[in-house]
C-alpha cells in the first residue's frame, strides 16, 4: 500500500481568487496544512468560506507587495487580477503586482528553501504571428510594451525573468506555467472574460457582445483540468523548471463559443458586434506538447461539458454580492490614444 505523503506547509497568494480558491481546496483535502493569502481586491470571501472551517486551514488578509515573513515548505504565487477590466483598473498597481510580488515570494522561498510555483500567462507570447500558432514554449511572443494591456503582459514577463534569475543566481527551486484561456464554477460574474459575459448575458437574456467580428479564437481550459496540471507540474521532482504552457488545445472562435453558450443556456439572447480592443490577441491556442511530455498530462474536459457545470453554476449566484467594475472605458478609448510617431 503506498504511504500517505506528510503534509507540508504551503502558502497560496491569491488563494481567494478563481483559481486559488480551487487550489486551496485540493490541497487542503490532500491534508496539508494551507495558508491562503489574499487582498479581496479581485477576489470573493465566498469562494474560500466552505474552508474556514477546516483545522488545516488558514486565512490571512495582505496585499502581496508589501513584504511578510512566513515559514513555509512550498509557495504558489498566484496573487494578480487576471482579467482585462480588473487589471486595467490600476496598471500601476497591476504591474507592481506582478514584479513586486514575484519579489517578496522569491525572497521567502530563497530564505526557507522552498519550492515556489509562479502562475504566468499566455499574454506573454502577446498577438502571436501565424508562423507561431499554436504557440509553443520557445515563442518569445509579440507584444506591445506600451499598450493598455502591457501592465499584466509585460508584468507577467517580467515576473519569469525574476523566477529565472533567482533559479540561477540563488538556486532557487521554481515551477513556471503559462496558464491559457481557464473557467469554470467560482469565475467572477463580471471579471469582464469571455466566458463570464457571454453566459451572464444569455442568463438574463441580454444581447451577447462580441468585439471584433468574432472570428478570433481561443482555446478554454475547465478549471478542474488545470488545477491537476499545475499540481502535477508542483510535485515534480525531476528538476524541471518549465516554463510550460497548460491550456486546453482545442481551439473555438468568440462566435462559436457564442453559439454555444445561447444553446446550452435555452436563451433567446441576439449577438451584436463591436470594435475590437486595441492590442486584444486575434489567435490563441497552447502547444502543449511539453506537458504531455513532462508532466504526463492533457486536458479531458470538453468544452460543452465545462460550460455546462460553469452555467449551472452561475444560475445558483446572488449576483448582489458581487460588485461590478468601474465603468472606465479602457476598451473604449484605446482609439484615441497612440504612441508618438517621428515625422
Amino acid at each position: 500500500m503506498a504511504t500517505k505523503p506528510h503534509p507540508q506547509r504551503i502558502l497560496v497568494t491569491g488563494g481567494a481568487g478563481f483559481l486559488g480558491s480551487h487550489v486551496c481546496e485540493r490541497l487542503v483535502d490532500e491534508g496539508h496544512d494551507v495558508i491562503c493569502l489574499d487582498n479581496f481586491f479581485t477576489s470573493q470571501k465566498d469562494n474560500i468560506r466552505h474552508l474556514f472551517g477546516r483545522p488545516n486551514f488558514e486565512f490571512v488578509r495582505h496585499d502581496v507587495t508589501e513584504p511578510i515573513r512566513m515559514e513555509v515548505d512550498k509557495i504558489w504565487n498566484l496573487a494578480c487580477p487576471a482579467s482585462p477590466v480588473h487589471y486595467q483598473y490600476n496598471p500601476i498597481k497591476t504591474m507592481k503586482t506582478s514584479w513586486l510580488g514575484a519579489s517578496n515570494m522569491l525572497g521567502m522561498a530563497k530564505r526557507c528553501n522552498a519550492r515556489i510555483l509562479q502562475s504566468s500567462t499566455s499574454e506573454v507570447y502577446g498577438d502571436p504571428t501565424p508562423e507561431f500558432h499554436p504557440q509553443p514554449e520557445e515563442y518569445r511572443g509579440n507584444v506591445s510594451c506600451i499598450g493598455i494591456r502591457s501592465c499584466y503582459d509585460e508584468g507577467k514577463r517580467a515576473a519569469e525573468t525574476l523566477f529565472f534569475d533567482y533559479h540561477r543566481q540563488h538556486g532557487v527551486d521554481i515551477k513556471v506555467v503559462r496558464i491559457f484561456n481557464t473557467y469554470g464554477p467560482r469565475m467572477h460574474p463580471y471579471d469582464g472574460r469571455v466566458v463570464s459575459n457571454f453566459i451572464l448575458q444569455a442568463i438574463k437574456g441580454e444581447d451577447i457582445t462580441i468585439y471584433g467580428d468574432g472570428s478570433q479564437t481561443r482555446s478554454f481550459c475547465f478549471v478542474d483540468d488545470l488545477v491537476e496540471a499545475m499540481m502535477r507540474m508542483m510535485d515534480d521532482d525531476t528538476g524541471f523548471t518549465g516554463p510550460v504552457n497548460i491550456g486546453n488545445p482545442g481551439e473555438f472562435t468568440i462566435k462559436e463559443l457564442a453559439e454555444l453558450i445561447i444553446e446550452l443556456t435555452g436563451s433567446k439572447s441576439k449577438i451584436i458586434y463591436l470594435p475590437l480592443p486595441q492590442d486584444d490577441p486575434l489567435q490563441r491556442k497552447p502547444d502543449i506538447a511539453l506537458a504531455k511530455e513532462r508532466l504526463d498530462w492533457e486536458p479531458k474536459v470538453q468544452l460543452r461539458e465545462g460550460l455546462a457545470k460553469t452555467i449551472e453554476y452561475f444560475k445558483g449566484l446572488d449576483l448582489g454580492k458581487y460588485s461590478k467594475p468601474t465603468n472606465h472605458t479602457a476598451h473604449r478609448n484605446s482609439e484615441k490614444w497612440k504612441p508618438a510617431v517621428k515625422q
